[in-house]
């Protein structure tokens, strides 16, 4: 089972930060090859700065549905707007946050 660290609020993996119906898919960390729900919570936990994902890891499963725990690409999460395994939607592609994760 994958371990979702951070202030986490139900089982889906909204946290303390975001809890809307959509905020339902952890983030692995590059830098420290751990799941978060946010990069808040993540900054809140972590004394190391983030390092982003750049576009040729792409293909790095590093997006969990926190519904079924599905592992995705970050590829996959791109292209996507609900969970491929169970079809649970999600804020697709952290639109807002983005820059926060990942490098054009």
């Amino acid at each position: 089972m994958v371990n979702i660290y951070g202030p986490t609020v139900d089982d889906e993996s909204r946290c303390i930060h975001y809890q809307t119906p959509l905020d339902i898919i952890a983030i692995k960390f590059k830098c420290c090859n751990k799941y978060y729900p946010c990069y808040k919570c993540h900054n809140e936990a972590a004394s190391h700065t983030i390092q982003r994902w750049d576009s040729s890891e792409f293909n790095e499963k590093a997006i969990l549905c926190g519904v079924c725990k599905h592992e995705m690409t970050i590829n996959e999460y791109m292209m996507i707007e609900a969970c491929p395994n169970c079809d649970a939607h999600f804020n697709n592609r952290c639109k807002y946050h983005y820059h926060h994760y990942f490098s054009i």
